[in-house]
């Protein structure tokens, strides 16, 4: 039988790999709980890695897009919720490319630091006077924030190399060491004024730039955590950056449940082959009521706590602890109408000509910032002066009175309120919540807790789709691999 001689010399000549086993196969079907760009990047991911067969379906009690919202002002709509892009966002970058999109410039205008009883500093037009006048009054300190923010950013740029090479990370602060080791996990223990003391910058540079660049992106001051003040963005998505997120959620071929999904819980039953097999039973209620499904896999991609996701665990062992981590309310109020100049000591209208005011500590104050802001279409003045009437974006930490809006503003035609938990509220030390919250359950939202922006939602997805899964198919050379970035120069 000559065949079958040929077939055992071939199973000589091909000994079995050792400790490799049998491919297991791909789940049936996948929930991913918030329809938010983490949630959207994590469907678009899941399905790259396990393919066209598993059902993939996202659960969303509102609009998709989550906290990337526009707001209609006058016939045009604008960025009411995330709003700017980093240019070395590449998660980001790849997703408007690939979905077709556009990406369209942060409209560039001159911005002045007000502390609520002068501007402390204002931008002029001529790059060469305005770097005298930083030179002037911080010294060499805009200089070293810059170095040291490059040394942050440098680090953090690993993770993409990372993930193109489909390495994960089971927890966000294994993921934080492996790209900047300790320094970054300290960065989540002191506050930005306490880092930025230690390595020298000036009490003057911290209060009047560093406090008010986080009063505008985090609505905070400089005691949240030191990993937050290094991001900051430079470009956004032509037609909104919501537009991401149901393109990805498109390019994924998912199905979008609209629902509140009330709880989960871990089910056993018997498969094919009579072995038992571990599923989710996620309840969720819909326009038609109280319904449910099974999944193999489960991915959370919405803040847990009482003020967002409130979502009961049952039956759980051991129990999934509670997640307490508040977020910070910020108001974003849109005015059509002609500010109040002389309320910034500006007396004489035509001579005022800032975009953008940021706010230094002050509880007199009750915003934290306002500048003019262009449609999400595009047709802003890049450069030019805010025109006589225009549409300013102020961010405050409570819904504007009538009276504050009458000291901000000389004449306003129109007014839109937008009330949002933006960011969690951050209060060092922090620890992140875990990303494995059991054996296929996945939570994304907790690298919010080292800095809060749409390029780390997408981070987090890809860590969290990557994790679920090599963990499923038992690949644990892939996940919490020590000394990554000189394993991966070795093998250039």
């Amino acid at each position: 039988m000559p065949a079958l001689r040929l077939l055992l010399l071939l199973a000589a000549l091909c000994p079995a790999v050792p400790g490799r086993r049998a491919r297991r196969d791909g789940p049936a079907r996948i929930a991913v709980v918030g329809g938010g760009l983490g949630g959207a990047a994590a469907a678009y991911f899941l399905r790259q890695k396990f393919g066209r067969s598993v059902r993939l379906e996202v659960v969303e009690k509102a609009a998709v897009g989550g906290r990337l919202a526009t707001l209609e002002v006058e016939g045009a709509s604008y960025e009411a919720g995330g709003s700017v892009l980093h240019p070395l966002n590449l998660h980001m970058k790849h997703f408007v490319k690939e979905l077709g999109l556009a990406a369209a410039p942060a409209a560039g205008g001159l911005a002045g630091i007000y502390n609520g009883e002068e501007l402390v500093f204002e931008e002029s037009g001529w790059y060469l006077l305005n770097l005298l006048k930083l030179l002037w009054r911080y010294g060499l300190n805009p200089l070293r924030m810059a170095m040291w923010v490059e040394d942050v950013l440098e680090k953090f740029m690993r993770i993409y190399r990372y993930q193109t090479h489909d390495y994960a990370f089971s927890s966000n602060e294994r993921l934080l060491h492996a790209l900047g080791g300790t320094d970054f996990t300290r960065m989540l223990n002191q506050t930005i004024d306490e880092a930025m003391q230690r390595a020298g910058f000036s009490q003057k540079f911290i209060n009047e730039v560093v406090c008010p660049a986080m009063r505008v992106n985090y609505g905070q001051g400089v005691n949240i955590n030191s990993f937050v003040g290094v991001e900051s963005g430079l470009w956004s998505v032509k037609g909104g950056n919501k537009l991401v997120c149901t393109g990805l959620l498109y390019a994924a071929k998912a199905d979008v449940i609209p629902g509140t999904v009330l709880s989960i819980e871990p089910k056993t039953r018997p498969g094919p082959a009579g072995d038992p097999v571990k599923l989710y039973h996620v309840t969720y209620n819909t326009t038609s009521g109280l319904t449910g499904e099974t999944y193999d896999i489960v991915l959370i991609a919405a803040p847990l706590g009482r003020q967002m996701a409130n979502i009961a665990f049952k039956n759980f062992q051991p129990p999934i602890p509670d997640f307490p981590n508040p977020y910070h309310q910020t108001v974003a109020t849109f005015v059509h109408g002609r500010l109040n100049t002389s309320f910034f000591g500006y007396e004489d209208p035509s001579t005022f000509h800032l975009d953008a005011i940021f706010t230094m500590e002050n509880p007199k104050l009750f915003i934290n910032s306002l500048g003019v802001v262009s449609p999400v279409e595009g047709g802003g003045a890049d450069g030019a002066s805010p025109s006589p009437s225009a549409v300013w974006k102020v961010f405050s930490k409570e819904a504007l009175t009538k009276e504050q809006l009458g000291l901000l503003f000389a004449s306003y035609d129109s007014v839109k309120v937008k009330k949002w938990l933006a960011y969690p509220r951050y209060s060092p030390p922090e620890k992140c919540p875990p990303v494995v919250l059991h054996d296929n359950l996945y939570y994304l939202n907790g690298l919010e807790r080292a800095a809060s922006a749409m390029e780390m939602s997408a981070i987090a997805a890809k860590n969290a789709a990557l994790l679920a899964y090599h963990r499923w198919h038992g690949n644990a050379d892939s996940v919490d691999q020590e000394d990554l970035h000189e394993k991966l120069k070795t093998e250039l």
